[in-house]
């Protein structure tokens, strides 16, 4: 038989089977994606800008695309919430693929503008001196010669800056966005990738130890594959026992509420490994991103060795998304399995909370000290999630909103402290700090107060909210850990504060550079919504409680 008489046999059967009329086009709902298009839009045009625009006005242009895109997209997040679309008008959009709810859009809002103020300590340029009559900012003059190179002292020399980083920066944040509002699990890992490689560029992209730094970006990159593999592979077996990636029918077949099932289906529904294997891997893939213990060791290693404004980035931003998404997991995904996940909860927010607060007691440089304690405070926040009541969600959102800023300005900090050698992160290094720099001192002390949880800071708010909803959740145990942890880690926050206005300064110490308007600003902002969450955080507690609502 001929090849074209098995083509006319096999189109005729194919049309008498299933007579295909049209296919249908797919809608999109572009206002109310409107926050991720406006991101990816400027991202596209800043690669442009990379091709097009001359050396020496890139900067110029690829700040001022960031900075008017990440606005942009803001002003939509509050148009799309004003509008009901975190409340009554709340919906699935893009062909089931994204929620548009509130905790989306609350989440959406904290991401962009921690991108905001991350984004003015990326574009600081006078902390280092000028280097050939050139400013320069944190990151490496050429990121693909080999460091020490001929071809790298060049770059040095003629001046250049890698501008990049800002279309990298916005690539990272439109995988953020979608990634709390995915609500099928391929939208979900496809937002993973999105936002997680920039991000290990941007580890890599240092000017000073750049060594340390590339070592940083490959331990992430290794470490963050495993974990990508583990959550697809999570995927793979969740899809095998639901036969749906989307988040409301997985979530129908958990909880046997599923009304058209298949022999097929039948047949795997019975299958409990399938799904208990296939939720812990998921779960496993978030909970790095996290930095829950025990999928914690790349945190330090990598907040130590990145250029510093995009380790206050990436702690602020990645724990927002990270932990959105696992909320959306948990309470819209598999609340039918509420029994088997919370108790692996309990057990991996109690060795992050102890775990990291009591490392952290041990470290000696500075950044490992923050990253420690953002390993602590993960564990915080998962007492929030472990509540599994709308209160619960609303304290988890207000956490969220406070960690990150004071995460930012806290990094923004750490960019002004310098020796011979760029960022002086030793501990020794900051004895004394207080009487050189008696405001850049108080401001750090600030921060690390809120980070303690002490009264009258964000840090206080968003602890007693956690811990007010695990307790009424049935999780008190829980929360006398929490405080436990809360003072351990109070002691090395205050011993940094002593050290700082109680030591004598050493005389070769380090200097206190005098920054440019951006990272006053990015400070600036960090302080503010720290003391306002502390002294007044009930409009923000009220504003999370009306956005503590997931679509279904």
């Amino acid at each position: 038989m001929s090849a074209s008489a098995v083509h006319s046999l096999w189109t005729t059967a194919a049309t008498a089977a299933d007579p295909i009329t049209k296919i249908d086009a797919p809608k999109f709902e572009y206002g109310q994606m409107s926050p991720t298009l406006i991101v990816v839009g400027a991202a596209i045009v800043g690669v442009l800008v990379e091709a097009f625009v001359p050396r020496r006005t890139r900067y110029h242009a690829q700040m001022f695309v960031s900075v008017v895109a990440l606005a942009a997209a803001f002003a939509a997040v509050v148009a799309l919430a004003a509008d009901g679309y975190g409340t009554t008008k709340a919906r699935i959009a893009a062909m089931g693929a994204i929620a548009v709810d509130g905790p989306a859009l609350f989440l959406q809002g904290t991401i962009l503008l921690a991108a905001l103020v991350g984004l003015f300590t990326f574009a600081e340029r006078r902390l280092d001196p000028a280097a050939h009559g050139n400013r320069v900012d944190s990151f490496a003059a050429q990121a693909a010669s080999v460091p020490g190179s001929d071809s790298e002292k060049a770059a040095v020399k003629a001046g250049f800056t890698t501008t990049e980083v800002f279309p990298l920066l916005l690539f990272a944040v439109a995988g953020m966005l979608v990634f709390p509002a995915a609500n099928d699990l391929l939208t979900l890992f496809v937002a993973l990738e999105v936002f997680s490689l920039p991000l290990y560029l941007l580890c890599a992209l240092a000017r000073r130890k750049r060594l340390m730094s590339q070592e940083a970006a490959v331990k992430y990159f290794l470490l963050g594959a495993f974990a990508s593999a583990f959550t697809l592979f999570g995927i793979a077996l969740l899809y095998g026992y639901a036969g749906s990636m989307s988040y409301a029918r997985i979530a129908q077949v958990v909880d046997g509420s599923a009304i058209d099932i298949t022999p097929a289906l039948a047949d795997t529904m019975g299958n409990d490994a399938l799904l208990l294997v296939g939720a812990g891997l998921l779960v496993m893939g978030l909970l790095f991103k996290v930095g829950a213990v025990p999928f914690h060791m790349w945190t330090p290693d990598v907040y130590q060795g990145a250029p510093t404004p995009v380790t206050g980035f990436m702690a602020a931003a990645t724990k927002v998304a990270a932990f959105g998404a696992l909320l959306r997991i948990l309470y819209v995904v598999l609340p039918g399995l509420r029994w088997d996940w919370r108790p692996v909860m309990w057990g991996v927010a109690i060795v992050t909370m102890l775990g990291g607060a009591i490392v952290a007691i041990t470290q000696t440089d500075i950044k490992r000290l923050l990253a420690y304690s953002s390993i602590a405070h993960a564990g915080f926040i998962l007492a929030g999630v472990i509540a599994t009541t709308p209160d619960g969600v609303s304290s988890v959102l207000f956490y969220l909103a406070a960690y990150s800023f004071v995460t930012l300005g806290a990094f923004a900090v750490v960019t002004l402290v310098r020796d011979a050698g760029g960022e002086a992160t030793h501990l020794s290094e900051w004895a004394g700090l207080g009487r050189r720099s008696p405001l850049v001192a108080a401001v750090f002390a600030v921060f690390l107060l809120a980070f303690a949880g002490i009264p009258l800071t964000s840090g206080f708010a968003g602890k007693f909210a956690v811990f007010k909803a695990a307790a009424e959740g049935g999780a008190a145990p829980l929360v006398v850990v929490g405080v436990i942890s809360s003072a351990i880690a109070a002691f090395f926050y205050i011993r940094v504060i002593v050290l700082m206005f109680f030591s004598e300064p050493r005389p070769e110490g380090p200097t206190v550079a005098v920054p440019s308007p951006l990272t006053v600003t990015a400070i600036g902002v960090g302080v503010a919504v720290t003391l306002v969450l502390g002294v007044a955080p009930q409009y923000f507690l009220d504003l999370a409680g009306q956005a503590g609502v997931f679509v279904r």
